[in-house]
């Protein structure tokens, strides 16, 4: 079979799967957009996967008043009852995966292999969410005799949730979780750039909710900005990068709107002499996440190696990056997938060119892959580059690609001084067989999620989310499920 008839095998398996729907969804039925249709691609072939719905202000507005609607209806259905609905829309999430991961692996280029997990995962935080519904509880606060004061938490309303394009069906399906457990109605926004499983899932699950409980609304700006500004929409949250965290923060404060913001990182992975070097080299390249290209904000694309192991651990680090070939995504043996859009990729190798102009060296990737299978695609190889400093741009700013920089350090005080010195602060990752040490360093690094020999991992109930400019509020966890909440003291003299 030539290469040209296995990817014509490969566009007739995702044909066979694409939603039959592709308009807006809101109060409980399919709505043609008011705002018109754009195209969506598939980033690793750049060939179009067909017409999406695009929402402008109107279409937003009447999805608004929908889910306003649904709320009434669902605030006032017993907790166990939401809960037992919830675990229906998990257990389709569970039983269509592989679907939902050939759709996501065309659509925003990251290897289904990988992505098979995301509707899992997304199942998992539904599952979590809904088994706390009955937690969600109040306080009573001492008055007296002859008085009872009591707290009791109620939900916002409508939430609007705007999510990334790296895990299209795990932030738009997982991230309803805790604002539906918690009693309010959503409209998710799933990624302009991948859409097309968040269609597939409600295919999958409509009919389980009444009407305008879950709300799908893909747009771009106008749809985005209407949906953060609207009257009826109390409750806002991102997945996204910290310029359009910022604009979300100035919109919502017309209204003082309640926000939860997870932003961007430039995470530092730090590495001391006395580690497992050959564990700390492997997961400081796997935690950079190549196998989405480095599109993750949690990646730790800055490695802090101690002077004293350095050539012993890039010599670790240039051998395990070898492992992640850019492939196509559809395909199971793939380990590292395509740039979600070309816009993305004009600037990840911008990054690369400015990392060159300003000294840093470059140890491996750093261009196009020279498959031809990949020409039509946005691919860049997993790029490392040496010598970089923490003046230099790649080692300060989110390059959200597979770019890794490389600093030496010597002593430890001027080292955390480096780590701490950007704007970021979401997660680090530090390696040392010393107890003293992990602790000392885990205090010393300003980030919101710590890995102490480990990277990368995420884990259901522990709670997500960062410092400075990474972010606002906590996802993930407990703290989540009560941020969709709010508190009313109710005071009753008897």
């Amino acid at each position: 079979m030539t290469q040209a008839d296995e990817l014509a095998k490969v566009s007739a398996k995702i044909e066979a799967i694409l939603p039959r729907q592709r308009d807006l969804y809101y109060d409980g039925q399919w709505q043609k957009p008011k705002g018109g249709y754009l195209d969506t691609f598939n980033p690793a072939t750049g060939e179009s996967l067909g017409p999406c719905a695009e929402a402008n202000a109107a279409d937003v507005d009447a999805a608004a008043k929908a889910a306003h609607k649904g709320f009434q209806v669902w605030r006032r259905m017993k907790p166990v009852e939401r809960a037992g609905l919830m675990k229906k829309v998990a257990a389709a999430l569970r039983a269509n995966a592989d679907e939902l991961a050939l759709l996501d692996a065309a659509n925003c280029g990251n290897p289904i292999k990988e992505m098979k997990n995301d509707a899992v995962v997304a199942a998992m935080m539904i599952e979590f969410c809904a088994g706390l519904v009955t937690e969600v509880k109040g306080e009573t606060i001492p008055m007296g005799e002859g008085v009872l004061n009591m707290t009791v938490r109620e939900p916002y309303g409508v939430v609007g949730r705007i999510v990334a394009y790296n895990h299209p069906i795990m932030f738009t399906a997982g991230k309803m979780g805790a604002a539906l457990a918690t009693g309010n109605t959503v409209i998710m926004k799933p990624p302009y750039q991948a859409p097309l499983s968040s269609y597939r899932m409600m295919e999958l699950i409509e009919g389980i909710m009444p009407p305008g409980v879950i709300n799908i609304i893909s747009a771009g700006r106008e749809g985005s900005e209407a949906l953060v500004a609207h009257p009826l929409v109390p409750r806002i949250s991102l997945i996204g990068s910290v310029p359009t965290g910022r604009a979300i923060a100035k919109s919502a404060a017309e209204r003082l709107k309640h926000v939860t913001l997870e932003l961007g990182g430039k995470n530092a992975c730090i590495i001391y002499p006395d580690a497992d070097l050959e564990k700390a080299a492997r997961a400081a390249v796997d935690g950079m996440n190549f196998t989405w290209c480095g599109q993750s904000c949690g990646s730790t694309s800055r490695l802090f190696v101690h002077e004293s192991v350095h050539d012993k651990v890039m010599a670790a680090v240039l051998e395990r990056v070898k492992f992640y070939q850019p492939g196509i995504p559809t395909e199971m043996e793939t380990t590292m997938g395509s740039i979600v859009s070309k816009v993305q990729f004009d600037k990840i190798m911008g990054y690369i060119d400015i990392a060159r102009k300003e000294g840093a060296s470059l140890a491996c990737g750093g261009k196009r892959p020279d498959d031809a299978r990949l020409a039509k695609g946005f691919f860049i190889e997993p790029t490392i580059f040496t010598g970089v400093t923490q003046k230099m741009r790649i080692a300060n700013e989110e390059v959200f690609g597979p770019v890794l920089a490389v600093l030496k350090w010597k002593d430890e005080e001027a080292m955390f001084e480096q780590v701490n010195s950007v704007e970021y602060g979401l997660t680090g990752s530090i390696w040392t067989s010393s107890l003293a040490t992990a602790h000392r360093a885990a205090g010393r690094v300003e980030s919101g999620y710590i890995w102490v020999n480990n990277s990368s991992a995420h884990f259901i109930g522990a709670s997500f989310g960062g410092y400075k400019q990474s972010g606002i509020g906590r996802e993930e966890g407990s703290d989540e499920l009560l941020s969709f909440t709010q508190v009313k003291n109710i005071n009753i003299t008897l």
